[in-house]
């Protein structure tokens, strides 16, 4: 017995003596690409030598002689820092993610292939300006610069996920700069994906007045009615909806609702405690471990800029400089249309045009698979655009027979120009100036706001697409390819983007909200991605005289639901204080208890409170119960609250409370009937999912951040290293916006919101403040892979000075660029 104890203990220890081994070799590998900020390094390229201060937070102050020394050493410190985000990038815009991940991401890249983005980006490059290319040569070189000192130096190949994957590194090339900016475009847009949902809701409902209902345009003055779907295609009608599913792995195509979002608004200084112009800005985008965004600031020879920038894109695509400060947000331009292509049944190679049957534009791609066979792909292109497979987007239900689907995009221009106008930008020294310099922006449509020392503005910034008065759709359901009305007419001119400069308020500002109200063809939308944030930013700026940098950041914090303070007293209208007694235990006494709740509830969604959540519970509850029976397994689709819809059933607008009636039910139900059975249902949810003590619940428990790294991730063990959690106050309708998932077990985890937030002061620029939502390495062994993080959840940000002083006070290291 001794000796089998004694085999036993040397069995323990030698496993445990390998485990620690292995552990210290997967540990001496991951550090050797922790990058060195304080060093010397010879690099070709340069005219003068650069240096590149890491302050206190790790955001690189590139202090160089000349505009091309400064990207350089944008392109070097992008590298050091984010070289596996880039790589991914750049292969997921060049349909290449199979040849490191086999099977599971070919979907992704064969669709990558069929829009052809990166071809599309090397066509572009000779459209750019002098001044661009030289800025996209200097940027690459800077790249390269350090992919070569990682391989000379043995560096760890430049990432821990290089070690895990086999993804040979290219030298970087100035189209693909352009191309993660065509892939950024994708990111953002999400007309195309309503347009297939609204086809297929109208196949279902029976009556045009529903579809009204659950698909409403935002109040405002009027537009002509739409056709229902199946008289434009009668082949469609009544086929089977395939139920929705969830986009492949790393897919950069976003669902519907999460299609981008912002804020950004502005202070004239007549609206200022100060004497200078106010700005603040918070773009939305899906969270990530690393933050999408990653700070810096450039000395130019019009002087330092500072800000967020993109890694793989030589560009502050927001932020400040001396003399100007901008921020974006998501314009929801209507720059996207799907057509229905009719194949010639004689030659399915043809399709219908206006003027007779024409050959499609055909190339073959071959997609290569890691431990599979390589897959070849037919790539279609009609007049109107790519043919996009059937099996993607759930467009099968909506295609008849014989027909196939194309979409006309603007970002799919080989003469993008937007890449200059983001330089530009960087350089203007004026709100007209900005303005002028933006001209040439093509895609993704944004909304820009500026600001200089005395002017505020803002702008719709974007290619907008000329269409026909009597398209038959007016952009907002897949229309027939074959009708000369339907089809793009060209891109309208810069003078008919909407733009405002110092309104008599003093305040401009867009929360993703319709800003103007014009007729098809020159609306700008039907589908904007807010009406809710913008009540309560407008009360918000409206509330007071004058404001302040600090007031700026109170409304950029902002937690209350104005969605939640609306639809509250009307589906709980019937319920408030009209129950009879009931005993503990019972569902009667649970649902009084939340009742009793809600009703001292001042809609905060804080994420210490009860409240949040078992509003959040019912109100998905409700919408569900509402829809159900009416769009079977499609109400799958509607998976996040739609405010506009709930407001008309509850009031009844043209019959909406017809939404209440159970179809199937041989009873009337009422609203206040399905609002009661609602309830019950997210009790017995929240009960089963977080206990029955209703007092005891946190909304930040359901609602935590879920930055969560696109690769390791999924790794057994590395998860727990990689993948950032935290509970956050917010939701889906606060100007500190936290969208919630929307299905599975937690349906309420926080997975998109300001990925970046900054507040400009021209009052005292040096004040002027910004955070990001991770950190700025994507090393997971990084002190700097989530150090900002915490900041960010707090609501807290690091100074945004440009004062070198200062950063080389606060330095963690100085990497001195040099000549040979």
């Amino acid at each position: 017995m001794a000796l089998l104890f004694r085999w036993l203990l040397r069995l323990a220890s030698t496993a445990v003596l390998l485990g620690l081994v292995a552990v210290g070799l997967v540990y001496y590998l991951a550090s050797r690409s922790l990058p060195d900020y304080d060093k010397t390094l010879a690099v070709a390229g340069t005219t003068a030598d650069i240096e590149i201060v890491r302050d206190n937070a790790g955001v690189p102050h590139i202090l160089a002689r000349s505009d091309r020394d400064a990207f350089f050493g944008l392109g070097y410190a992008h590298a050091q820092d984010r070289l596996w985000q880039m790589t991914l990038m750049r292969r997921t815009v060049q349909g290449r993610l199979s040849e490191i991940f086999g099977r599971r991401t070919v979907e992704t890249d064969t669709l990558m292939r069929r829009l052809d983005l990166h071809t599309l980006a090397v066509r572009s490059v000779e459209a750019q300006d002098g001044a661009t290319l030289d800025s996209l040569a200097a940027y690459a070189a800077g790249v390269n610069a350090r992919i070569e000192e990682v391989n000379d130096r043995s560096l760890g190949r430049g990432a821990p996920e290089f070690f895990l994957f086999n993804a040979p590194l290219a030298p970087w090339q100035p189209a693909d700069s352009i191309a993660i900016v065509k892939l950024m475009s994708l990111q953002l847009s999400g007309q195309f994906r309503n347009e297939i949902l609204r086809a297929r809701t109208s196949l279902r409902l029976p009556e045009a007045e529903r579809l009204e209902d659950i698909l409403p345009e935002i109040p405002g003055a009027g537009t002509a009615a739409l056709p229902e779907y199946a008289q434009l295609f009668p082949g469609a009608k009544g086929q089977q909806f395939a139920q929705g599913r969830p986009e492949g792995p790393l897919s950069p195509v976003p669902e519907p609702d999460f299609a981008g979002a912002s804020n950004a608004w502005a202070a004239a200084t007549g609206r200022t405690a100060g004497s200078g112009t106010l700005l603040a800005n918070d773009p939305h985008l899906g969270f990530t471990a690393p933050s999408t965004w990653y700070l810096a600031r450039m000395d130019l020879a019009t002087g330092g800029v500072i800000g967020g920038t993109i890694p793989g894109v030589p560009a502050i695509l927001l932020g400040r400089s001396e003399q100007l400060a901008w921020g974006i947000t998501s314009a929801y331009l209507d720059d996207q249309d799907l057509y229905i292509e009719e194949l010639d049944p004689e030659n399915n190679e043809r399709y219908r045009t206006p003027d007779g049957w024409k050959r499609f534009r055909t190339r073959r791609s071959i997609v290569e698979i890691k431990d599979a066979a390589p897959v070849t792909v037919t790539l279609r292109w009609t007049d109107n655009g790519p043919v996009l497979p059937k099996s993607r987007f759930d467009l099968a239900g909506i295609t008849p027979p014989g027909h196939v689907v194309s979409l006309a995009w603007t970002a799919l221009s080989d003469t993008d120009t937007s890449m200059s106008a983001a330089i530009g930008l960087m350089k203007a020294d004026s709100v007209e100036d900005a303005f002028e310099r933006s001209d040439t922006y093509v895609a993704p449509a944004q909304m820009l706001t500026v600001i200089d020392d005395e002017s505020i503005g803002m702008k719709l910034v974007g290619a907008m697409p000329e269409r026909d008065a009597a398209h038959q759709s007016k952009g907002r359901m897949p229309s027939p390819g074959w009708i000369e009305s339907n089809r793009w007419q060209g891109i309208l001119p810069d003078s008919a983007n909407p733009r405002w400069i110092d309104p008599e308020g003093g305040i401009v500002g867009n929360t993703n909200n319709k800003v103007i109200d014009r007729p098809f063809p020159r609306h700008i939308s039907y589908d904007w991605g807010d009406s809710q944030r913008v009540q309560r930013w407008s009360a918000m700026m409206q509330g007071r005289a004058v404001h302040t940098r600090d007031s700026f950041i109170e409304a950029q914090l902002d937690t209350v639901s104005p969605a939640a303070r609306t639809l509250l007293p009307l589906i709980g209208r019937d319920l408030w204080y009209t129950g009879e007694a009931a005993p503990e235990g019972t569902p009667e006494r649970r649902r009084r208890r939340a009742l009793d709740l809600l009703a001292n509830w001042n809609g905060e969604m804080n994420e210490h409170l009860p409240e949040p959540l078992i509003y959040a519970a019912w109100l998905r509850a409700l919408q569900d119960r509402l829809i159900r029976d009416d769009l079977g397994p499609l109400a799958d689709d509607y998976d996040h609250i739609r405010p506009l819809f709930i407001e008309r059933v509850f009031r009844d607008v043209d019959g909406a409370s017809a939404w209440c009636d159970v179809v199937r039910s041989a009873p009337t139900e009422t609203c206040t009937d399905i609002a009661r059975l609602a309830l019950d249902d997210a009790l017995v949810w929240i009960d089963e999912r977080y206990g029955s003590a209703l007092e005891s619940l946190r909304w930040g428990d359901a609602h935590q951040a879920r930055h969560d790294h696109p690769v390791l991730g999924e790794v057994p063990v590395l998860r727990y290293f990689t993948n950032i959690r935290q509970s956050t106050s917010g939701g889906d309708f606060t100007l500190q916006r936290g969208l919630t998932l929307g299905h599975g077990r937690d349906p309420f985890a926080n997975v998109h919101g300001a990925t970046y937030r900054g507040v400009y002061d021209f009052a005292d620029p040096d004040s002027s403040v910004f955070i990001s939502s991770t950190g700025q390495s994507g090393h997971f062994l990084s002190r700097h892979y989530d150090d900002l993080g915490q900041l960010w959840r707090r609501g807290e940000y690091i100074p945004m000075s440009l004062d070198e002083d200062l950063a080389r006070a606060a330095s963690v290291g100085v990497t001195r660029l040099v000549t040979p």
